[in-house]
């Protein structure tokens, strides 16, 4: 990847992230109150919408351009075009080991901002000054190990489906498809991701918001999970999954959109 191409994958990645992790933030903060143990009108109902907000503000441009710039960077090493066959594989690994690096910004970020949507009338500051007082560094680190296995499922399914959905109508239309085409293809691969690995999500939330020293609280998948299913079923697995894909799919079109408007305008 030459100077440009990092530049304008960084650029177009943290802007696309700031975008639509900002106007998507209301429903974000449902979907977290619907996946909270102590349920939606306890943990705030609609009240406090924006709670949280100052800590995605701060992270999700850092967090979108260290993905894109991974993502566009495996791609040119593992060589996408080799192979018709390998294009998909490429995408997967490429996704993924941009999460992994992603994620190291995003965790805590992530934290702070899940902690503060179930706690309304706490401001941000005080719950990240809380949460390095009672748990350390590490402990806006907490849910680092079940987030990468969020975003890794995720990640493998919508990426190399955007890029085949764009694949399939630019051999259809007989030219390369436009931003608001690479949009749409992104809504139908972000909202069939959010719906596949929304049990992932439940068991994210739930180690993120655990009380200090609980079981749960020790960042395990499987256990959390199997909690959530002995109390609630499968309808606790995938709660919150209406609004996780509403607003994916919606954030799928705008930042996939965005990215690569913003991406060919500077290239």
């Amino acid at each position: 990847m030459d100077r440009g191409d990092f530049l304008a994958s960084l650029t177009a990645g943290g802007l696309a992230g700031m975008c639509v992790d900002l106007v998507l933030f209301p429903l974000d903060t449902v979907k977290t109150r619907l996946q909270s143990p102590q349920g939606f009108k306890k943990a705030g109902g609609f009240h406090g919408i924006y709670a949280g907000v100052p800590s995605t503000a701060v992270g999700s441009f850092p967090n979108a351009a260290a993905f894109f710039v991974t993502y566009e960077c495996m791609k040119t090493v593992l060589h996408t075009d080799a192979s018709p066959y390998f294009g998909p594989v490429t995408h997967m690994l490429a996704a993924s080991l941009g999460e992994v690096v992603a994620c190291l910004i995003r965790v805590p970020s992530e934290v702070v901002k899940q902690r503060a949507q179930v706690s309304p009338t706490s401001s941000t500051l005080r719950i990240l000054s809380n949460t390095v007082c009672e748990e350390g560094i590490l402990g806006l680190y907490r849910g680092y190990k079940s987030t990468v296995l969020r975003e890794i499922p995720f990640s493998v399914v919508q990426f190399p489906l955007w890029e085949s959905l764009k694949d399939l109508w630019s051999w259809k239309q007989g030219h390369v498809v436009d931003s608001w085409q690479s949009a749409v293809c992104g809504a139908f691969a972000g909202g069939f991701a959010a719906a596949v690995t929304t049990p992932l999500d439940v068991a994210k939330t739930r180690i993120m918001l655990a009380k200090t020293g609980s079981k749960t609280a020790t960042g395990n998948v499987l256990p959390a999970l199997y909690g959530v299913w002995r109390t609630q079923g499968v309808p606790g697995l995938f709660a919150g999954v209406v609004p996780r894909m509403s607003a994916i799919s919606l954030g799928g079109f705008i930042f996939l959109g965005t990215y690569d408007k913003i991406r060919r305008l500077l290239l």
